[in-house]
């Protein structure tokens, strides 16, 4: 084995760390957290939570056969499986979000039953496959202890419930709060926001209001939480707690402020029913020419792109676009069909960055991954005209995201380009089909060019040097 290497968003659990090696990932257990781990391996739970999907699966493997020389006392290691792409949160559109919520508190209430808790409520405790959910952290497990109040009831609101109401009491999307904070939305903060019918409910009394007021208390002998967490709480109440909000998040759905520009992209586009069908078979006979492990979707959409190069080759999808309503129509697309595609927020012109404590925390998108092939069709204009993205920029940032792809290039004449125009100057003498070929052709061979539409929209296809060889 290769020398691990630690991952820089798991150094701050003592119980153990997260590490990289030959393309796996080891999980270590360090001897202070030994006593908890074999309890909850012994009373099966863990098993169970993994045959049903909820919980990724782990392989024990010998403390002996993992490198010495690490810092932790390492009582256990266990080998996962490596999960195609690593999310953060504050990527995920309202439906993950609460699906993930959904999951957290399922686990919690199955572990119960099992004399199991929950040590933390983190969200980056899960990831998708697909547009399923799934809890990676096997060290949030720990023997329950009779009485004990949710220690991890505050965590859970700021970054489950509070952005999801933001969104469902609001109308506001959570994503640029909580990628701006990582640690969710504050009680106060949202307490400040809702409108002041929503604070009549019971349960935003209860998680957003008793909440608020809680951490504004002085920090007095009477209002440090010593007394509170020596308060017994029974086990019982402690489950009806859990269920109640359960059955709460379960009825969120985003506030209606109206469609989005692009949920109904099926018929809001600018394509003739024959030009959508030629669009949709250059991207089947790419997928089948490169069968790309992970593909990336630039301006997914609701999906429809993603979905035909799985049906023709790629075999996982992550789907990127800022627009809620047609990010929540590709999750559904996605949850409907079991599809191993996750859609995910993202604005072209501001990537998710390198962040957290020393600036690697939680890592940027293209640290992250990298994909086999991407597909960024009616994207470029969206940047180039819409953000003002140099043509020469855009196409080196393409090209170095994967070393295959496909872009399509709209036109100024196209209706699409000319409604972003249409209240500004035309500053952008430069954007040409034949200037972004040309852009392209400095960092990889065009294989193809193909016409799509009467207006002129073209795809584009094309390969990073040496590729394939």
């Amino acid at each position: 084995m290769n020398r691990p290497v630690p991952d820089p968003g798991s150094f701050r659990d003592p119980s153990g760390r997260i590490y990289h090696s030959g393309g796996k990932v080891y999980r270590t257990v360090t001897g202070q957290a030994r006593d908890d781990f074999e309890f909850v391996r012994d009373t099966g739970l863990i098993d169970r939570l993994v045959r049903t999907g909820r919980v990724i699966a782990g392989e024990a493997i010998s403390v002996d056969g993992f490198p010495h020389g690490l810092a932790e006392d390492i009582a256990h290691v266990v080998e996962h499986p490596r999960l195609p792409f690593i999310s953060y949160p504050y990527e995920w559109p309202f439906p993950a979000l609460k699906a993930a919520a959904l999951l957290h508190l399922d686990i919690q209430i199955d572990a119960l039953d099992a004399g199991v808790a929950l040590s933390d409520a983190s969200a980056f405790n899960i990831q998708f496959r697909g547009a399923r959910p799934v809890f990676i952290d096997l060290l949030s497990f720990r023997r329950y202890r009779a009485g004990e109040m949710w220690t991890g009831h505050r965590q859970f609101c700021e970054q489950f419930l509070n952005p999801l109401l933001l969104r469902a009491k609001c109308g506001v999307a959570h994503n640029a709060w909580y990628r701006g904070t990582q640690e969710g939305i504050a009680a106060g903060d949202l307490r400040r926001l809702l409108p002041w019918t929503s604070k009549l409910s019971r349960n935003v009394l209860l998680h957003v209001v008793a909440q608020s007021a809680f951490q504004k208390a002085p920090m007095t002998s009477d209002t440090n939480g010593t007394a509170l967490l020596q308060t017994r709480f029974p086990t019982a109440s402690y489950r009806r707690m859990l269920t109640n909000l359960r059955g709460w998040i379960e009825t969120l759905q985003p506030a209606d402020t109206g469609k989005t520009v692009w949920q109904d992209y099926a018929t809001s586009h600018s394509y003739a029913g024959d030009e959508i069908a030629a669009k949709g078979d250059f991207i089947a006979e790419f997928a089948r020419a490169v069968t790309p492990a992970l593909l990336w979707d630039l301006g997914c959409n609701t999906g429809d792109f993603s979905a035909i190069a799985l049906g023709n080759g790629a075999r996982y999808a992550i789907g990127f676009d800022m627009d809620q309503g047609a990010l929540e129509r590709a999750f559904a697309r996605a949850a409907a069909a079991d599809l191993p595609f996750t859609p995910l927020y993202l604005d072209g012109a501001n990537p998710s960055p390198s962040q957290g404590w020393n600036e690697q925390e939680r890592q940027g998108l293209a640290g992250r991954a990298t994909a086999d092939a991407v597909i960024a069709l009616a994207f470029v204009h969206h940047l180039a005209i819409g953000r003002n993205i140099p043509l020469p920029d855009l196409a080196a940032w393409l090209t170095s995201l994967a070393p295959q792809g496909v872009v399509e290039f709209v036109p100024k004449q196209d209706p699409m380009v000319q409604r972003l125009l249409a209240l500004r100057d035309d500053i952008f003498p430069d954007y040409t089909l034949e200037h972004f070929q040309y852009c392209l052709s400095q960092r990889a061979q065009i294989v193809e060019t193909r016409p799509l539409t009467r207006v002129g929209r073209t795809l584009i296809r094309f390969q990073r040097p040496g590729f394939g060889r």
